[in-house]
């Protein structure tokens, strides 16, 4: 069920809490909501364990930090960690897609005692590209779109999804259906200037310290560009015992289906991260 927000540093941070049983945090990507993890989902609960999600600063219902700078990973990993002790989480399996899979490997570099085990779905991040002027000015080109034009504006600026035929329309669907699900716009725009430019860690041989149990879901290049599968596989090569799952070719990724993901998650939250 949905609470009153857990505010932190002026920022209220909207969340739900279902289900009983080990408890399971799930972390949305760039400009989505906390929905869009499992996807609505609720097998999770079903299966017997706790469910938190909650909507990053500046996404869903949750508002925008006072600073327009304070998006980066430390802003978002601090946030996870408030709403952790808000709701008496000791620890936790973290499942999070994009921007949620890179706060929740910062949280168990940093904090690795809160943290039962991961489920790192889409990652994005590479340390050797994140300087790139052409990925920044894509970037910023987006926030420019939404924040000029809204939705639409977005969706102009992110031009035709370079995916199969079969899959574009639902591409620009979910992206329309998402980015309509924020009640603070500005919030993410300023999300979309901060978020690309900050670092989770520093390298992937950083990751070498991960202590627990870690299943990385990736996707193929062919549905999923923006997430390169090589980036998936090298976060499996650097973090120790992890186990890598990858779609089966021409069918829809696992990351778009919330009972997949669900089983793995309640997999490594039973102990068991050798999912393939």
């Amino acid at each position: 069920m949905s609470e009153q927000p857990i505010e932190r540093n002026g920022v209220r941070l909207g969340f739900s809490d279902d289900g009983g049983g080990t408890p399971v945090i799930l972390l949305h990507g760039l400009t989505a909501t906390r929905r869009y993890v499992v996807m609505g989902s609720r097998s999770l609960e079903r299966s017997g364990h706790r469910v938190v999600a909650f909507d990053a600063r500046g996404h869903g219902c949750s508002t925008p930090a006072p600073d327009v700078q304070a998006y980066r990973y430390e802003d978002l990993t601090d946030d996870l960690a408030a709403v952790m002790d808000a709701l008496g989480v000791e620890r936790a399996v973290l499942a999070g897609a994009s921007m949620g899979a890179h706060t929740s490997l910062r949280l168990a570099l940093e904090s690795p005692e809160r943290v039962a085990g991961l489920v790192v779905i889409t990652p994005a991040y590479g340390p050797d590209e994140i300087d790139d002027p052409a990925r920044l000015e894509r970037w910023d080109a987006l926030a420019d779109g939404l924040e000029q034009g809204g939705v639409e504006g977005f969706v102009a600026a992110y031009g035709e999804p370079q995916v199969p035929e079969q899959w574009r329309e639902t591409v620009l669907k979910v992206i329309r259906q998402r980015l309509g699900l924020h009640e603070h716009p500005a919030g993410v725009v300023a999300a979309l200037r901060a978020v690309p430019r900050s670092r989770p860690f520093d390298s992937l041989d950083a990751l070498g310290a991960i202590s627990a149990p870690t299943v990385v879901v990736a996707s193929n290049d062919e549905a999923d560009p923006g997430h390169p599968e090589a980036v998936g596989r090298a976060y499996v090569e650097a973090i120790p015992g992890a186990r890598l799952v990858t779609d089966e070719p021409g069918r829809s990724p696992i990351a778009w289906q919330g009972s997949q993901l669900s089983k793995i998650i309640a997999e490594v939250a039973g102990g068991g991260a050798r999912v393939r």
